[in-house]
Parts: structure tokens; sequence; C-alpha cells
């Protein structure tokens, strides 16, 4: 990767012998020369926002679950384990799927089978039915997750795609945001089951958006052939790669601390610094503001003019701090601290997400491109994965102290400083290629 953010050609030095896995393994005229339209972009962001919808819409009707279904609330609460757990599984299963048959086959296939699962939903009788339709949603949903990353590496390189992720986080930004106020409105007129009513027009209309609008991205030349074999292989070799596996890591642990911060947060604010559920509400919202703000400065602003290395440790390092003050803060060390400083904390960690999750994903995709939809997959379920181990760790102290919040957050913040340092190494791959050009090479 040059300063500017286009790609140049590497070696694996982790891997002799092994073809470099390079910008310059795309396409001769790349197809960001097929501009996308402004349809088509809401389109794929909406696609990114299929998680977010499907899990936080749905979560002020969980007590309406329990009422209405007469189960107990620790197994009303599988419904958003097995969601989750399945948006992680599928994306490693539609992931090389697309890189053999193309991105619309399967994105329709996935978004057809969310629309009936959805619906199946919405007609459960009992809490294990429940899980199970809950557990296909995450399965289906998950090809729109996927698919929607290695269509945009399929259409852009370098720069031109970091420009692009930033625009799709504006979209996909707001979706936490809002999917849990348009819940509590649609429970107002209706109950539980209406939440699954609107999932399924929302996925009724994309898949319609996407037969109509979405055009094939990947040509047959460009598909893996075979099938499970060659499929689990291409990911061997990704994984094998050690840049690439670096920027999965960081990108992994950075949603990790993510993660921390929203389960924990509804806690942390209301119940130990005694704000109300409005307070919250507010602060979680200028929280998701200043992420998709800063994404946008970074895309707009930084992105061709600062090397997208750069940004990422400018990034990491930020979330780092913010971690580290929040620990300090959150333990007594500088005696008892209010509400704003820790919100300050949290605000400059969840915005400097914008700096993060668009480098990161442009960084490992521009590794890969000839199987961006196993390299989607892998990014993907590495973030659920990890995600999910975070989430339960920050209240293992209970509810009544925000010091294991701060430790998930700055440990992950640290492990991400430590892969993008030990296994990216951007100053080494800057020195090869300027050694390879001063030799011809």
């Amino acid at each position: 990767m040059t300063e500017s953010g286009a790609p140049a050609a590497e070696t694996r030095d982790d891997a002799p012998g092994q073809p470099a896995i390079s910008g310059r393994d795309a396409p001769a005229a790349p197809v960001a020369a097929r501009r996308t339209s402004l349809l088509v972009t809401l389109v794929l962001g909406g696609l990114t926002a299929v998680p977010p919808l499907s899990m936080d819409m749905y979560l002020p009707a969980l007590p309406q679950v329990t009422a209405a279904l007469h189960s107990p609330a620790a197994t009303v609460q599988l419904t958003l384990t097995t969601c989750l757990a399945g948006m992680a599984l599928g994306q490693m299963i539609v992931g090389p799927m697309s890189d053999k048959w193309g991105r619309r086959r399967p994105l329709l296939i996935g978004m057809v089978v969310y629309v009936l699962a959805t619906a199946l939903c919405a007609l459960a009788t009992d809490a294990e039915l429940l899980i199970a339709f809950r557990l296909l949603q995450g399965l289906a949903g998950a090809a729109g997750i996927v698919i929607a990353r290695a269509v945009v590496r399929d259409l852009y390189d370098g720069v031109a795609m970091a420009r692009f992720f930033a625009t799709l986080m504006l979209i996909s930004g707001v979706a936490p945001v809002v999917a849990p106020l348009i819940g509590g409105q649609i429970l107002r007129v209706t109950d539980w089951r209406g939440v699954f009513v609107v999932l399924t027009v929302v996925g009724v209309l994309l898949t319609l958006l996407v037969w109509r609008r979405l055009d094939e991205t990947l040509p047959p030349e460009r598909r893996q052939p075979g099938g499970l074999g060659p499929a689990l292989r291409t990911m061997r070799d990704l994984l094998a790669d050690r840049v690439f596996s670096g920027y999965l890591l960081v990108g992994a642990f950075a949603f990790a601390a993510l993660f921390a911060y929203i389960s924990a947060s509804p806690f942390v604010v209301q119940e130990i610094y005694g704000a109300s559920p409005q307070t919250f509400s507010l602060l979680f919202g200028l929280n998701s503001v200043g992420l998709v703000a800063v994404g946008q400065i970074n895309g707009k602003l930084l992105v061709g003019r600062v090397g997208l290395d750069k940004v990422l440790g400018v990034g990491l390092v930020a979330i780092a701090l913010a971690g580290a003050a929040l620990l300090l803060m959150s333990s007594g060390t500088f005696g008892k601290v209010g509400l704003v400083p820790i919100a300050a904390g949290l605000f400059v960690l969840m915005s400097a997400m914008g700096l993060v999750m668009p480098s990161t994903n442009t960084l490992a995709l521009l590794r890969t491109p000839h199987a961006a939809g196993s390299a989607s997959a892998l990014l993907g379920t590495s973030t659920f994965l990890l995600g999910a181990v975070a989430s339960p760790l920050v209240g293992i102290a209970g509810e009544r102290t925000a010091v294991p919040m701060a430790v998930v957050q700055l440990s992950c913040a640290v492990l991400a400083l430590v892969s993008f340092l030990g296994m990216c190494r951007p100053w080494q791959r800057k020195e090869e290629r300027t050694a390879g050009e001063r030799n011809g090479l």
C-alpha cells in the first residue's frame, strides 16, 4: 500500500514460493470505472444494516416475548445468541459460495431465505421454534453482510475502496441508533410479532432492489472452481498470509472493544452513574454520530492524502488511550469521577472506530482480489466471534463497576495494536517496495 493508499505489489515473506496477494492481481481495468449509482450504494448499505436491524429492533420486545411465550428470560435471550451465531457461521458458508457462483445468485437465495425465516419468526408459537427460526434468519442474513463487502472489493480498489467503505459506514452506522427506536414505536401500535413483520417487509424490499438493480460484479473468468475442499484451501491460504491475518485480528479485536461498549454501556451509564434512560439514549446516539462523523472525515479528507496504515495506527492508539483513561477513571485512580468524563472517554473510543473499521477492511481486502468472498467471510466471522466472547466478560464482576468493561476494551485495543505492529508491519512492507523500485522490480 503506498502512502496515498493505492495498492502496490507485495511479496509474501511469510510464505516463500507462494504468489503475492496484492492489488496487482486485480483486473487490469479496476471496476472503479463502473461508478455505482446512489441507489446501488443505498442497497449495499441496507445489506450491511441487516444485522443491527435484525438484532436491535427486536430488543425492546424481549419482555413481551418472555410473557407471550411463557418462557424464562434466559431462554428468550437465546433468540439473540442464536441469531448472532447464525450470522457468524453463515458468512463462512456464503463467502466461498459467492467466489464460486458469483455474487447475485447466493445473495438472492440468502435474502429470500431471510424473508421466509423472518416471517416464520412472526408466526412462532413457542420459544424453541423462535430460537430455531432466529438461527435460520441469522444464517441467511449473513449473505447481505459478506457479499456487500465482496461487491465493494469487485467494484473498487485502493483509495476508492476506502472511501466507499466510509460511505457504507454512514448508512450502516445509523442502523444501530434508529433500530431500537423503530422497535419501540412499533410496539406502541402492535405486539412483538409486528417487529418481525416490519423486518419481513424490509427484507422483501431489499430483495427486490437486489434483483432489479444490483448487477453481477464477479465475471466468470475470476470465479473460484471446485467445492468445499478448494474453498477450505482458499481460506487456509488466506490465513497463511501473515499480513492479511494481521488485519483480520486488528479488525476483530477492535470490534470486540466496540461490542464491550454496546454490552456494558446501559449498565455503566444508568446503573452506576445514575443517568436516565433518555440520557443514555442521547449519549448512545452521540457516540454513534461520532463514529459516523469520523468515518466521513476519514473517507472525504484523509484517504488519498494520508496512508491507510497511518490512519489505522492513529485510530488504534486513540482506542488504547481511551481504554486506559476509562480504566483509570473507573478504578478510582482519580477519585470519584462523574458521568461526563466517562462519557467523554466512551465518545473518543467510539469515534476512533471510524478510522479503524474502514481502513482494516480496505487493507485486508486489497490483498485478496482473487477471493474477496472468502476473505470477507473470514473478516466478518472473526469480528462476530470475538464480539460474542467479549460481551459476557464485561459483566464478570457484576453490574456495579465499570472496571471489567474498561479492562476488556483496553485489552482488546492492546491486542489489536500488537497484531498491527507484529503481523502487518507496514514499515517493513514500505522498505521492501522502496528497495524493489530501486532495483527496477
